[in-house]
C-alpha cells in the first residue's frame, strides 16, 4: 500500500463503508478507494494495518463471517493466524478502514474516521 495516499479500505456493499466513502468526500478529502475484496491485502500489509490500527487483530477481524470459524480462529488466536485467514478470506477485515498519515481507523461509526485528519 501507499503509504503516503489516505487508503479507503471499501466495501461498496457495506452501508458503513459507503457512508465513511461520503464522509471523506465531503470533507475534501483525497483518498485511493482500496475494494479489499477484489484486491485483497496480503499477509504483509495486514501485519502493518495492525501496527497502524494499534489494536491487536482479533479486534478488527470479523468473527460473525462463516469463515471465521471455517478458519479454525478462536479469540486465543493469535495475530499471525488471524493475518493468514484475512488474507485468505477477505471477507474477515473489519470495515471500513481509512489509512492516513501512518496511522488507521475503522469507520465504526463513519465518523471515527475523521479523527485521522485533525491537526493536520
Amino acid at each position: 500500500m501507499n503509504s503516503s495516499a489516505t487508503i479507503l479500505l471499501h466495501n461498496p456493499n457495506c452501508s458503513k463503508s459507503r457512508a465513511t466513502q461520503s464522509l471523506l468526500h465531503q470533507g475534501g478529502h483525497a483518498f485511493v478507494e482500496r475494494q479489499y475484496l477484489v484486491d485483497p491485502l496480503s499477509i504483509e500489509e495486514l501485519r502493518a494495518l495492525g501496527g497502524q490500527l494499534g489494536k491487536p487483530a482479533r479486534e478488527w477481524v470479523r468473527s460473525g463471517q462463516a469463515e471465521y470459524a471455517a478458519s479454525g480462529l478462536s479469540a486465543n488466536s493469535t495475530d499471525e493466524e488471524h493475518f493468514v485467514a484475512m488474507a485468505e478470506h477477505p471477507i474477515l477485515l473489519e470495515r471500513p478502514i481509512v489509512i492516513h498519515g501512518g496511522a488507521a481507523r475503522i469507520g465504526r461509526p463513519p465518523h471515527a474516521v475523521l479523527e485521522l485528519f485533525e491537526d493536520v
